[in-house]
């Protein structure tokens, strides 16, 4: 299959290429623009787009480009917008005109739910009612995308993926900034104080190599126009992994929440139900254990390199 990926230099845009190449996909791998670099692509850009996705002829597109952060997007609604809503529009309309036959997989997330998956596992009829900008946008985004499918016929799948962790998430996200500080004060004699936000929200978490390889299943088995969880199906607090995260990095770190950390809006619960995705085939394969094991690993590898 020849898969086209936008947003292929981020977190799950390198392992998802790498999966691909894997299972003997031919990839085109379309990172997102960076000063200096010349193969970057700003998926707003219709132009850029055409011309590197026309040669290509793909036959199926996985669009993860955009905004990834939900404080970020508080911070910058306009920007959270404008990429993530009008850029799956841009996605949408260039693979339109330019392989109109390619199946699209659109990633939304779970934060699409938003205030109603408080108590109960979503699913994904479940009314979608945001609580941030970014969450805004990506509902957006899907609405216009399957508008995209409903009226043109083009393949579009939505995938709404909840919290994926792993190797190389950006420092800014809670599970990768717990492992740099742990490992801060590992190195420091194991003992220190871990800043923390609020650690009683629950959420879904999966191994990030268990969403790709969702993603690819949705690709050769998903139905265009419809919606589908990614997740484990099971919730846990934030302070659970805290605490399993200082177990394993061998530490007797104190906990403290820092306000600055804590986000301005909060889903106190939010875990989906998998049983559409389960239903194509997949199944986890990856304990969360593992991903925080692989995240303190990645922090201390990268503390040597400094």
């Amino acid at each position: 299959m020849r898969v086209a990926v936008t947003g292929a230099d981020g977190f799950v845009g390198r392992h998802l290429c790498a999966h691909l190449a894997a299972r003997g996909d031919e990839v085109l791998a379309m990172p997102g623009p960076v000063p200096a670099s010349p193969s970057g692509i700003d998926v707003l850009d219709g132009a850029a787009l055409r011309a590197r996705l026309a040669p290509f002829r793909p036959e199926a597109l996985v669009h993860l480009a955009g905004v990834s952060s939900v404080a970020r997007s508080h911070e910058a609604p306009f920007e959270a917008f404008q990429v993530n809503a009008l850029g799956a529009v841009s996605v949408c309309a260039v693979t339109r005109e330019v392989a109109p036959r390619a199946r699209v997989l659109l990633v939304g997330s779970g934060e699409m739910y938003g205030a109603l998956a408080t108590g109960v596992r979503a699913k994904e009829g479940l009314p979608l009612l945001p609580t941030s900008p970014y969450a805004a946008a990506k509902v957006a985004a899907e609405v216009a995308a399957l508008q995209f499918q409903r009226a043109y016929g083009l393949g579009v799948i939505a995938a709404r993926p909840f919290n994926h962790i792993g190797r190389g998430q950006a420092p800014g996200f809670a599970v990768p900034s717990f492992a740099r500080q742990l490992e801060a004060i590992r190195a420091g004699g194991g003992v220190g104080v871990l800043s923390v936000g609020n650690l009683e929200p629950v959420r879904d978490f999966s191994h990030v190599l268990d969403v790709v390889a969702a993603y690819r299943l949705l690709l050769e088995r998903g139905v265009p126009g419809e919606a589908y969880n990614v997740c484990s199906g099971v919730g846990r607090t934030m302070r659970s992994v805290v605490e399993e995260m200082i177990a394993a990095s061998a530490t007797d770190a104190g906990i403290e929440v820092d306000p600055a950390r804590v986000r301005p809006v909060e889903i106190p619960s939010l875990v989906g139900d998998p049983s559409k995705l389960r239903a194509l085939g997949w199944e986890p394969r990856r304990s969360v254990r593992e991903a925080l094991e692989d995240a303190l690993d990645e922090a201390r590898a990268s503390a040597v390199t400094r």
